[in-house]
């Protein structure tokens, strides 16, 4: 660097020290609105970015990291012609945004609950709780039925994470799916099919942060002030993709059908009882992640109490948090209702809206994990000490969340000031159906989330543009639930079928399955809800159709559809056997 370039950099770099809070104390919309202008089509960069470089490196903390840094460096080459000292203050100015983000307490709350439930889990896990439940479930299984519901019930008991699923349900129940005949890769499916898509919809889970975060962040963008979590809450019936594979894994088990690769699996593993358990673990990494400790007594109680804690703590400060700001705000009528009947359903539905949803999860998650620490010492499975540990052990494999939500809030923060939502605005509101935008932002997560194998950071990339996008089109709050539930649902969708998905990788070794074969096995199955979820759910629901009429439907579509494609694998079929047979497969 000779002398000129080095003062140049000093320079810009007091000038940014001096000017940096007027610059973010200005009308942002108004800056947007004039860079949408002044920019065009540049102002698509940086998410265009973190997409891209999502495909190629399939690391999403760098993707958005460097759709960050792009929209940063945009902004300062408007004010600054050199190259160099524009990409020393876009460094700058991703740090102040990344400093933003977590100053603001409802963004602090949200991660501080995320890593607290993760440290709840791993207490739940090491003190033996969970595969209490699991093992005490799996021995009520009695036939090939009752093994796959038990298994689909344990992964919606195990609704706080989808880690936790996999490392809990898939090594409890791999020794009763091998008795009953029922294949590695069904009991693979089953798992992830109840890990992603039951922690998405949960309002406790390890995913609900990230969610109503990215949701608080994108409406405050378009100066929509809503109740984040309301808005969550009100998504719930319109995750067709979520509810609908839930759906399928209880009625294949039930009607005993299946298509594709996956028939051939449990068609011939009910007819191969020569098959011992040693072969089908070849070759199978074991996992002890959610492992109890050595030498612990299980016992049921060791999950029930923490979790049963943590979530009635957290209905208690929903409906605290919320009074308190019914209380202190000015509407009369309100007030004088809710004093009237302070536990009636309209009462509790008013209080819960108007909570603050970050504090009163991480409030719910703190003092469930003050429940569990004392737990394990009064149980003398961990000393104090030894338990805040395992805790904080906990936290860490959630520490990716943290990241990627501030890199997402970041994103976001940034998108804005470029005026990206405006340009996409002003160019596509006029020229994309209003009925089939929460379809397109289905498939395009799909596609995001499959590539890269994550659901958050796609949720992260998608929600900046999905909710101003939708509200453009249609300032109806129906409508824009909608199109933001498809932002939820497309990412796991992607996620979920995704061979480098942590998920689906997590499934496949919980199951001690070969991996390959648990994605060829499960593509089809995701890939024809995923058909259900865009032609008999957003399709329907983007023309208004009421979701007590849309959800029946397409429910009632997924069982036609497993009726007429699925084969019984109960029954023989010679034409069948004689197509496997050239594949070497003879009974």
């Amino acid at each position: 660097m000779n002398r000129r370039s080095f003062k140049v950099a000093l320079t810009t770099l007091m000038l940014f020290a001096m000017t940096a809070v007027p610059i973010f104390a200005e009308d942002i919309d108004k800056i947007a609105q004039a860079n949408a202008q002044k920019f065009g089509i540049i102002t698509i960069i940086p998410p265009l970015l973190a997409i891209v470089l999502a495909f190629i490196t399939k690391n999403v903390v760098i993707s958005l990291f460097l759709g960050v840094m792009s929209g940063t460096f945009i902004l300062q080459m408007t004010t600054n012609q050199n190259v160099l000292s524009s990409l020393i203050l876009s460094f700058l100015d991703f740090i102040q945004r990344a400093l933003n983000s977590l100053a603001d307490p409802w963004n602090a709350g949200i991660i501080l609950q995320v890593l607290c439930i993760g440290g709840v889990i791993n207490l739940v896990g090491k003190m033996g709780g969970a595969k209490a439940i699991a093992e005490a479930l799996a021995n009520k299984a009695n036939s090939s039925k009752s093994a796959q519901i038990i298994s689909w019930l344990l992964g919606i008991l195990v609704f706080f994470d989808d880690y936790a699923n996999s490392l809990i349900v898939g090594p409890i129940m791999r020794p009763v799916f091998d008795k009953m005949n029922i294949s590695r890769e069904k009991l693979a499916f089953v798992i992830d099919a109840t890990a992603a898509p039951i922690a998405g919809l949960a309002i406790i889970s390890t995913w609900i942060g990230l969610e109503v975060g990215l949701i608080h962040e994108a409406f405050s963008s378009i100066g929509v002030n809503v109740d984040a979590f309301g808005i969550f809450l009100r998504t719930i019936p319109f995750r067709f993709y979520n509810i609908l594979i839930l759906v399928f894994v209880l009625l294949s088990a039930l009607m005993v059908r299946e298509f594709g690769p996956m028939r051939k699996a449990e068609y011939v593993s009910f007819r191969k009882d020569n098959i011992t358990t040693d072969e089908l673990d070849q070759g199978v990494e074991e996992l002890d992640d959610m492992a109890p400790k050595d030498g612990v007594k299980l016992s049921i109680w060791n999950a029930i109490i923490p979790i049963g804690v943590l979530i009635i703590t957290a209905l208690m400060s929903f409906y605290y948090s919320g009074h308190k700001a019914i209380m202190a705000g000015d509407d009369a009528a309100l007030i004088a209702a809710v004093s009237a009947s302070p536990f009636s359903f309209d009462t509790i539905r008013e209080c819960f809206s108007a909570s603050d949803a970050s504090v009163a999860l991480f409030q719910s998650a703190l003092f469930a994990s003050i429940v569990a620490i004392l737990m394990a010492k009064f149980k003398k499975i961990y000393t104090i000490s030894e338990s805040i540990e395992v805790w904080i052990d906990g936290m860490k494999t959630l520490m990716i969340t943290g990241v990627i939500l501030i890199l997402a809030w970041s994103l976001s923060s940034v998108i804005k000031e470029v005026g990206t939502a405006k340009f996409l605005i002003h160019y596509l509101s006029g020229s994309i159906p209003a009925f089939l935008l929460p379809s397109i932002i289905f498939v395009l997560g799909a596609i995001i989330s499959f590539s890269t194998g994550t659901a958050y950071g796609t949720m992260g990339i998608l929600m900046p543009l999905a909710i101003p996008l939708a509200h453009s089109i249609s300032p109806d709050m129906g409508y824009v639930v909608v199109s933001t539930s498809a932002v939820l649902t497309g990412a796991i969708f992607g996620d979920h079928c995704s061979p480098i998905s942590d998920t689906t990788i997590l499934s496949s070794m919980g199951a001690g399955c070969n991996h390959i074969d648990h994605v060829k096995t499960q593509m089809p199955y995701s890939l024809f809800i995923a058909a259900i979820t865009v032609v008999f759910g957003y399709i329907p629901a983007g023309f208004g159709l009421p979701v007590v009429i849309v959800l029946p439907v397409a429910i009632i579509a997924v069982a036609l559809g497993l009726r007429i494609i699925g084969k019984r694998t109960d029954v023989r079929d010679e034409a069948f056997e004689a197509k496997l047979s050239k594949d070497g497969i003879h009974f």
